[in-house]
């Protein structure tokens, strides 16, 4: 995923399917080529690389 999709993703209302390592997500923030994320199962936030997100609808 890139920088411009993520912004539209945090500006946009409705909800968007999210991924990282095949695991739901929301993008809390972020910071140049890292987002905060938090994962829907409730497991702890982490820092990862923008380009490690992916939207559900990618491989569809």
């Amino acid at each position: 995923m890139n920088k411009q999709r993520i912004n539209e993703i945090m500006k946009n209302q409705s909800l968007n399917e999210v991924f990282y390592n095949e695991k739901p997500v929301w993008i809390q923030e972020v910071h140049d080529d890292i987002a905060k994320v938090g994962f829907l199962d409730g497991s702890r936030e982490k820092d990862v690389y923008i380009e490690d997100l992916y939207e559900s609808d990618l491989y569809e």
